[in-house]
């Protein structure tokens, strides 16, 4: 259901200004068929994960390509493709870092043998329209808002769409951040106040299906918050008689807000964001236009925490101090273009490789941001899958929990969902079914299944205790697991009373990591390659894997070509029928059938398959 922002247009040549808001899969299906019209494709507005999506569907498949933004979507396609039998190409990046891998059933190990940190990327349809974190609203804050009133204005972002949409804020929306003649700075600044947190939502607000099932914002009115009066009385106005006061650079300072750990109120973040736009506008003047964030620029930090605070108070967010706001804003990364270029032709040749049947050259190939061994790009050879991964190898996990005090649900959604990665769970012990999620589950039994969930483990007539085993399936999914209770009395404030560990793959354990030749880390990217769905993205330590079990260094990354003096294999490309999720586009060259499928990781139905 992934539609196209204003900053997915630098990155690709499928769309163009006249599609923002329209389906990606859609749009990228008119487009190539503009120049490709025998091809056949097949586009799906849709969520991968609805059960018109299941194995069937992925049986009819040569090969995918996985081109989704989350971690939960992604396993979901893995064990699809386990399921149906059909090879995976799966892609990432992260700033100047990308991988592709190439996963077969029962040849190589599957997307799951390795733990993958869980990634902290942002679709920019969630930032733009429905935020659901705090650092959605900074990230809003820095890379559009910011970007828009103090940055180059003439590079367009999606602010720009939502200002054209707004209608009835201003005679000319398409000058809405620009200052009217004579109008003093406290005017402009109640002005974009308005037509950021209040026009726009009300804009947003006339899609009801968008709000069906999230909670709907609330537009926010300079005017509700800091009437005029209370404005000048806090010293808000041009004619502040505290002289110190109006020399300061910092909107803190100024208004006497001395705690950067303190959490304002709407009515302090209110003053800040008109404060921190005055003294850009009167002591900075020389800069406007070409300002860009930084994070050790008081006077940036202090706008886009309140901007992020503002915004977050619309959604129903909890809002944060400057303190925790600087943090997060000091670590986001751009997506970068090239990445995704070089990444998304590497998933051409490894889908080239799959469609021949090329076995012995399928290669793992990382994309590094500084050349090692005076290489940029480092293939390596696929592992075996790995003996102790619990989705494709199916081997029992071990679950540390206080049996007297975990409740059923919090085994569900701790562990089960969070980090089996399991979306509708069924859920056994022994022949006792304790749980299934579903809609058509009847009334009577729906209801004896929320008495379970508040049940602790100890509680149910069997007992759950130390060395009971449960079974968890997904029937989507074709997933099944075993897990095997431990009972533990105390656990440390991290775990959060749930330890997964026994036979669980972990990155830091040493086994199969990916490495170079040299044992040198390799870097894990976490978001999707070439689609450009995702304009920012945190990055953490924990985006690099560790060092482990050396891999061996593939010779090259392409096929052997004509001029390479060793043999060429004389394989024909058969029928094939690629499917890309999350909006990608790639192509073969004989049946031509392509299906793309935009995926909408905030819309998680849960359905159980008969």
């Amino acid at each position: 259901m992934d539609t196209i922002e204003v900053s997915n247009l630098n990155r690709q040549f499928l769309f163009r200004k006249c599609h923002v808001g329209q389906s990606k899969a859609s749009v990228a299906r008119e487009a190539v068929l503009k120049f490709r019209p025998d091809m056949k494709i097949a586009a799906h507005h849709a969520n991968v994960k609805d059960p018109e999506f299941g194995v069937d569907f992925f049986k009819q498949f040569n090969v995918v390509l996985n081109g989704l933004d989350n971690l939960d979507a992604r396993r979901h396609v893995n064990r699809l493709c386990l399921a149906a039998g059909v090879p995976l190409v799966e892609s990432g990046t992260t700033g100047y870092l990308g991988q592709v891998t190439v996963h077969v059933k029962g040849e190589t190990e599957c997307y799951e043998c390795q733990t993958k940190p869980a990634p902290k990327t942002y679709p920019v349809c969630t930032i733009t329209s429905t935020p659901s974190k705090f650092v959605h609203c900074i990230v809003w804050a820095k890379e559009l808002l910011f970007a828009k009133l103090f940055g180059d204005r003439s590079q367009a972002n999606d602010l720009n769409a939502q200002s054209n949409d707004s209608g009835g804020s201003t005679k000319d929306d398409a000058d809405v951040f620009d200052v009217h003649e004579d109008e003093i700075y406290e005017d402009y600044g109640r002005r974009i106040f308005d037509h950021v947190f209040g026009y726009n939502i009300e804009t947003a607000l006339r899609n009801p299906e968008t709000w069906k099932k999230r909670g709907a914002p609330t537009p926010k009115y300079i005017k509700d918050i800091l009437p005029l009066a209370e404005n000048e009385e806090n010293g808000i106005s041009n004619n502040s008689s505290i002289e110190e006061r109006e020399q300061s650079l910092s909107a803190m300072a100024s208004l006497g807000l001395k705690n950067p750990q303190d959490i304002w109120n709407i009515v302090d973040n209110a003053r800040i964001f008109l404060k921190t736009l005055q003294i850009f506008f009167e002591r900075r003047k020389q800069e406007m236009g070409s300002l860009t964030f930084d994070k050790d620029d008081q006077l940036a930090v202090e706008f886009v925490t309140a901007a992020a605070n503002i915004r977050a108070s619309s959604f129903g967010i909890q809002m944060h101090s400057l303190f925790e706001a600087k943090g997060i804003a000091g670590n986001i990364v751009h997506a970068i273009a090239t990445t995704n270029a070089i990444i998304a032709g590497l998933i051409v040749l490894e889908t080239t490789k799959l469609l021949r049947n090329d076995s012995k050259n399928y290669r793992m190939t990382y994309c590094l941001q500084h050349p090692s061994r005076k290489m940029l790009l480092m293939p390596v050879e696929p592992f075996e899958p790995n003996r102790s991964c619990y989705v494709c190898s199916r081997t029992p996990v071990s679950l540390e929990v206080n049996t007297q005090q975990a409740k059923l649900k919090d085994i569900i959604e701790k562990a089960v969902k969070a980090k089996l990665g399991v979306n509708s769970p069924l859920i056994m012990h022994g022949s006792t079914l304790l749980f299934e999620s579903g809609d058509d589950i009847e009334e009577d039994v729906a209801a004896h299944y929320a008495q379970n969930l508040e049940k602790t483990l100890a509680e149910f007539p069997v007992p759950i205790t130390n060395g009971v085993i449960l079974t968890v399936e997904d029937y989507q999914q074709e997933f099944l697991c075993s897990i095997n209770i431990k009972h533990r009395d105390d656990f440390d404030e991290e775990s959060d009373g749930i330890v997964l560990s026994g036979e669980v793959p972990t990155v830091a354990s040493g086994s199969d990591d990916h490495a170079d030749e040299s044992g040198e880390k390799l870097p894990i990217a976490t978001t999707e390659a070439g689609d450009g769905s995702d304009d920012v993205e945190i990055i953490t330590a924990d985006s690099l894997v560790t060092s482990g079990t050396k891999r061996k260094l593939g010779v090259d990354i392409t096929c052997n070509d004509d001029n390479s003096g060793n043999t060429k294999q004389n394989t024909t490309l058969t029928t094939n029928t690629v499917a890309i999720a999350g909006g990608k586009r790639k192509l073969d060259d004989n049946e031509n059938d392509v299906i793309l499928i935009d995926e909408d990781p905030g819309n998680r139905k849960k359905t159980r398959l008969e």
